[in-house]
């Protein structure tokens, strides 16, 4: 019985074969062109870190009544590999670790579950607990940054700007995560003077007791008006450094304003949580990132004609500059290596003819474009984007493809 032979079934099926021929190629370039474009691949960081505050606690106290419940509550997770956590008086911090053999698109569900189970038993802390906070966005990647500065703004009106632009910058599609970099909290100081305080007979302490006291947000009841129910309010919270300066405290039976005892201003939080600058100078940076598997080459086109729109619309005096690039960089690597791709097909397909003939040399220049756009279609059901890593593998299996086509010749 003659052995199965797919050259002679090709040949005794043309029609059939350059069907299937033409459909793959159509379908492989239509899946190029829809393909990712990215610089590297994107990687799933499977750890969380869970944080909770417990002031005035000592380390033994937050590790038997925060810590040691916390990891108990994750034993539950089945892809949970391990847990470690560091205490310290008044704080505790658990690293979460799942499983290496956790699929990618199952990590994100697990750290909702986390979320989830954690939430079940934040009732059980005592009182004080603050938190827990969970952070598991270790993977996210910034490929655009803008730095704006100005020179005759305050940190506050460059901060409404920045968040204006954030808000323009959320509509370009596949947008992902769009962060505010170095932007200033605000605060209101007031510096007591002790000479004051202690020829009035009054602490300290006694003062910031009846300013929480005042500034305090509580229920104050409702008035039933038929089908509805109308909300009470006290009014009496601090909304200015005028309204601290106005109030009258009551300590000891004894009225006084604040403002004899203390020097009401505003100002920023010092030290800064973090500081941004560009070529020295003060600014505020807006970082974005783009969502997972998009073209960045696409995203970074729309990005630039909204930028434009962001920058029309400032004030004189506010500049944007450009710190990171992201699209710029990747299309220069994918150029790159999309060049030296088809440049290897080239040199193959030449040397191909020259040392095997037109017959033969025609099987190889049919065989590696059909699989390459077979390639592309399965690249783009698996997920799998144009970055250096994919790139660099189809090169390298350009030599096992010439192999294969060299047995289909040997097979005729």
């Amino acid at each position: 019985m003659k052995s199965f032979n797919l050259s002679d079934w090709a040949l005794e099926h043309r029609s059939l074969v350059w069907y299937f021929m033409i459909v793959f190629i159509l379908a492989g370039a239509f899946s190029y062109l829809n393909l990712g474009r990215e610089e590297d691949p994107n990687f799933t960081i499977k750890t969380m870190v869970i944080t909770a505050q417990w002031p005035g606690a000592s380390a033994e106290e937050v590790t038997r009544q925060v810590t040691d419940r916390i990891e108990k509550k994750l034993q539950e997770l089945e892809s949970l590999d391990y847990t470690r956590s560091e205490t310290v008086a008044g704080q505790t911090t658990v690293f979460v670790e799942l499983l290496p053999t956790t699929k990618a698109r199952d990590v994100a569900p697990t750290w909702l579950r986390i979320r989830n189970m954690i939430s079940d038993i934040k009732g059980d802390f005592p009182s004080g607990v603050v938190g827990p906070f969970f952070n598991d966005r270790f993977g996210d990647v910034f490929g655009n940054i803008y730095a704006f500065t100005s020179d005759g703004l305050t940190q506050r009106q460059l901060r409404d700007l920045v968040e204006n632009a954030r808000s323009e910058v959320l509509t370009v599609p596949n947008v992902g995560k769009v962060d505010v970099i170095g932007a200033q909290d605000e605060a209101i100081y007031l510096e007591f003077s002790t000479r004051q305080i202690a020829a009035l007979g009054i602490d300290q302490q006694s003062v910031i007791q009846t300013l929480q006291a005042q500034n305090a947000v509580t229920q104050s009841g409702f008035v039933d008006a038929g089908p509805e129910r109308i909300a009470l309010r006290v009014s009496g919270q601090f909304t200015s450094e005028e309204s601290l300066r106005s109030i009258n405290l009551r300590i000891n039976d004894r009225f006084f304003p604040l403002s004899d005892v203390a020097t009401i201003k505003r100002g920023y939080v010092d030290p800064p949580s973090s500081l941004f600058r560009y070529n020295g100078e003060p600014a505020i940076g807006l970082a974005i990132g783009m969502k997972q598997g998009a073209n960045l080459l696409e995203f970074g086109e729309a990005l630039d004609a909204r930028m434009k729109q962001v920058v029309a619309d400032l004030p004189i005096g506010v500049d944007i500059k450009r710190v990171s690039d992201q699209p710029a960089v990747v299309d220069e690597a994918v150029s790159g290596f999309t060049r030296a791709l088809f440049e290897a097909i080239v040199i193959v397909l030449v040397i191909s003819f020259i040392s095997l003939g037109l017959r033969a040399g025609m099987v190889v220049a049919i065989s590696i474009p059909l699989v390459l756009a077979i390639t592309f279609v399965v690249m783009e059901y698996s997920g799998i984007s144009l970055q250096r890593i994919s790139l660099g593998a189809l090169i390298i299996a350009l030599g096992l493809l010439v192999d294969d086509a060299m047995i289909a010749v040997e097979m005729m």
